[in-house]
């Protein structure tokens, strides 16, 4: 299988609710064969929750520089941990 296409946001300098409202704009275009990959300089548990109930795949990790990784695509079987970004 072909490496998935990334759609990157880097939320770390905007201002709630923007990234959320970006987040969920990026879902919605998701396609089968990419990913989202958002930095953040928070966990954003109301986007885990909302991408948790329309059955997206999720892995979000805090590095150690306390920037949070989040990557959803729409796969099950993708490994989002593989395509993390140390």
């Amino acid at each position: 299988m072909d490496q998935p296409e990334k759609i990157f946001l880097d939320a770390r300098e905007l201002e709630h609710p923007i990234p959320l409202e970006r987040a969920i704009h990026a879902l919605r275009e998701l396609k089968e064969n990419n990913y989202f990959y958002m930095i953040h300089r928070k966990n954003p548990i109301p986007l885990l929750d909302l991408a948790r109930e329309q059955g997206f795949n999720i892995f979000s990790k805090e590095d150690d520089k306390q920037t949070w990784h989040i990557l959803i695509c729409k796969e099950n079987d993708t490994d989002l941990e593989a395509l993390y970004d140390v």
